[in-house]
């Protein structure tokens, strides 16, 4: 019993053990490489997003208001700033007859939209890796349990000594590869449940933002939560990211 343990597990697993023990490594390196990128890029965003929106209406034109918001291209907020700013210049200096195909309103919904797509799919990116390792490490997991266990009764009815202590050694080895399993998926779970959270949180303040900047260039004021009528805008409503 004392030669029992990991060590054991590797050095007596056969091919499909070893592979899958490093199918696991693999993926919850994978897993927590994802996490902390990701959480790394949250709390930029989010220190992007404090007091952002407050800033950039509280200025006293809108080429001050971008400089509040920073200089950095992966700020989504002066991302959809300077694409607010260059949809309504590019359609009051497009051609008479596409003015009758589409009103500002309308071209502007649709840039602004596009601009928080790009967002929300960088903000997304690398999130399906955890999903995929939370849903599938348990299963590999017991898949190398289960090939453990089978080998290790075969061991024991060749060896004609079905004791429990000549059983419960080999079991109790293969028992592990599902615990490694458990192991790599829990802390891919609960990252990606994390991260969704703290991206819609990111989200809702982008959809807000983008709303006032459609009211500031069609009407060329923000809207404001004590005059803004429910359903009002239902142009600016469809900016609304459907997760």
């Amino acid at each position: 019993m004392q030669d029992l343990g990991l060590s054991h597990l590797w050095a007596q697993g056969d091919f499909v053990m070893r592979a899958t023990a490093i199918i696991l490594l693999v993926m919850s390196l994978a897993s927590w490489i994802v996490i902390l990128t990701k959480t790394w890029d949250l709390f930029r965003l989010k220190k992007m997003a404090q007091g952002a929106e407050k800033r950039f209406w509280h200025s006293d034109d809108f080429d001050h208001a971008l400089e509040t918001l920073g200089a950095s291209e992966q700020n989504p907020f002066r991302t959809l700033a300077l694409t607010g700013k260059e949809a309504a210049q590019h359609h009051r200096a497009s051609q008479p007859q596409l003015h009758d195909v589409m009103d500002i309103s309308d071209w502007l919904t649709r840039s602004l939209k596009s601009a928080i797509d790009e967002a929300v799919s960088r903000m997304q990116s690398g999130l399906a890796i955890l999903a995929s390792v939370g849903s599938t490490a348990p299963f590999v997991g017991l898949f190398g349990t289960v090939w453990g266990i089978y080998h290790a009764l075969i061991g024991i009815g060749a060896s004609g000594v079905p004791t429990i202590d000549k059983v419960a050694g080999p079991v109790g080895e293969a028992l592990i590869m599902t615990a490694f399993g458990l192991a790599v998926a829990i802390p891919a779970v609960l990252g990606y449940n994390a991260l969704t959270r703290g991206n819609k949180a990111v989200i809702s303040k982008l959809n807000r933002f983008a709303h006032d900047l459609h009211a500031y260039f069609v009407t060329g004021a923000r809207v404001r939560p004590t005059t803004a009528r429910a359903g009002a805008d239902d142009n600016a409503v469809r900016l609304a990211v459907k997760n």
